[in-house]
């Protein structure tokens, strides 16, 4: 599977985002999907996951309410929905896939896009 993300740049506290993550690959729905991010000097943190087959989602505690996954598997996507940003929301953001359900951790997600930049700005 490979993934691209997209969607990222600059907007002002407040405002809302949309990322998108295209993947490529016949076996796009039998993986989990998750989003990630990573701020400088910081460990890549989950943010939520959706499932490839109910669609259930699970996210960071910190996460919910604001953020919200998606996915389409006819279109091969998986979308994260980010509203009300703030500054401390500015990181590198990723999408990635895994053979686990539920997954949660770096290492169980075997593929990654390239991620995409969200700034913040106050």
């Amino acid at each position: 599977v490979q993934l691209q993300a997209s969607g990222g740049g600059l907007v002002q506290a407040g405002d809302s985002l949309r990322l998108s993550c295209a993947a490529s690959g016949r076996t796009f729905s039998s993986y989990t999907m998750g989003w990630f991010r990573q701020a400088p000097g910081e460990a890549r943190e989950f943010i939520a996951g959706i499932s490839w087959s109910d669609y259930s989602t699970y996210y960071t505690d910190s996460m919910k309410g604001r953020f919200t996954i998606s996915r389409d598997n006819a279109k091969n996507t998986v979308c994260l929905q980010m509203n009300s940003l703030k500054p401390e929301d500015t990181a590198v953001y990723y999408c990635a896939a895994s053979s686990f359900s539920y997954a949660r951790l770096n290492n169980h997600y075997s593929y990654w896009g390239q991620g995409t930049q969200v700034t913040v700005s106050s």
